[in-house]
């Protein structure tokens, strides 16, 4: 019984890619040798060791190695039998934030669930949640893709219940974040380029409005615009990131050097240390890393003929990209300030489960990839979308 359990959810490994596998554990690795060196100062006098903020993430990385490995073992046809206890669990996880006694409060914000001496950020599951919804329903609704009341209507309520959840918990820009992503799914997906535009410019203004909502948004938004404006206040970590990562010039400051000025400097602004230490050769070697996750992310993505996994898998790598991108525009003042972390870099134990399973994920998809060309081409009513085909 064991053994045909065994070989029904086991996933051949002949396809696997090797490349992609190698880059994501040299990253996780990268990961943990950064966060030491931008965290020991911190860690030893807030924590009472030089290690603790290591030791903890080094834990949680090993859960998330040993749940990288798992996901890639299992059928991708049991995962996608999942997304909907999924989808309602995660929405369930995000409403027990709110519940006291089980919701923990930081700062005014309600994002996290309290588990035994652990907590947890819910709103990182729905960057594993939605796009597997997104691309169970699009793949399944294919035919009445631009039916607005069957194919457009369903997984847009399903965002914006996570949209509306997260914003809630005080996360404005985790909720944008994971908006503009899904907004991306639709488009690949080849939704009419009406409906994507008019959701587009429905929600950039509703964007604007909601960060009006809130005062330390608009000091945020100030800082941004007029970096002189409060630069011991809300835009002081801005200021000190940037400051870090210039002083890091061509060859780099050095191993331990770059937690000087930016206070907390191993949580989102962790680039910074990095940049500060390695230089502008260090800042070229993390961004030839993480292209060649994206490029070996939608390679295999693409070259998926089936079509949940093809939506699943390009959902997954720009999750990550996009989270990178953002998170480096941030940190070097291209962009307001948000709490977005920077994937398998930064201390936080949530994030890091989060980005290992998408990378298993990603794996997974990697196995059951053709070996020929890759092409491009959204949808139509006519065509198959996202082909897989040279």
């Amino acid at each position: 019984m064991s053994i045909q359990f065994d070989a029904e959810l086991a996933v051949p490994r002949q396809g696997t890619d090797h490349l992609l596998v190698a880059n994501i554990l040299l990253l996780a690795g990268l990961g943990l040798v950064t966060l030491y060196s931008a965290s020991f100062s911190f860690s030893q006098r807030f924590m009472g060791g030089s290690l603790q903020i290591l030791a903890r993430q080094a834990a949680v990385g090993g859960i998330g190695l040993f749940l990288f490995f798992s996901v890639t073992l299992v059928k991708l046809e049991l995962v996608r039998k999942l997304v909907k206890p999924l989808v309602l669990s995660v929405i369930i996880l995000c409403i027990l934030t709110f519940i006291p006694g089980i919701g923990i409060i930081k700062n005014g914000a309600a994002r996290w669930i309290g588990i035994g001496g652990w907590s947890y950020q819910p709103s990182e599951l729905v960057k594993i949640a939605l796009p597997l919804y997104l691309a169970h329903l699009f793949d399944k609704k294919k035919d009445n893709l631009n039916d607005l009341a069957r194919g457009i209507i369903p997984p847009a309520l399903i965002t914006g219940v996570f949209f509306v959840l997260i914003f809630l918990q005080n996360n404005f820009s985790t909720a944008v974040f994971i908006a503009f992503n899904a907004l991306f799914m639709f488009f690949i997906a080849g939704i009419r380029a009406r409906y994507f535009f008019s959701a587009l410019f429905m929600f950039l203004p509703t964007a604007a409005v909601l960060i009006l909502q809130k005062e330390h948004r608009i000091r945020r938004f100030l800082s941004y615009i007029k970096p002189e404006f409060e630069p011991l206040g809300a835009g002081f970590q801005v200021n000190a990131s940037v400051l870090s990562i210039s002083s890091g010039g061509f060859w780099g400051r050095g191993i331990g050097q770059g937690t000087i000025s930016v206070p907390e400097v191993h949580s989102d602004f962790i680039f910074s240390s990095f940049a500060a230490e390695k230089g502008f050769l260090g800042i070229l070697m993390f961004f030839f890393l993480f292209g060649i996750f994206a490029v070996r992310g939608y390679t295999v993505s693409l070259r998926n003929k089936n079509t949940f996994n093809r939506l699943l898998g390009c959902g997954l790598v720009t999750m990550i990209t996009s989270q990178v991108l953002l998170n480096i525009a941030v940190t070097s003042g291209a962009l307001p300030a948000t709490g977005v972390p920077l994937p398998f870099f930064s201390a936080g134990g949530s994030s890091l489960l989060t980005t290992m399973v998408m990378a298993g994920l990603l794996v997974n998809i990697s196995k059951s990839s053709s070996k020929d060309g890759v092409s491009f081409r959204r949808c139509s009513r006519s065509e198959n979308y996202l082909s897989g085909e040279a």
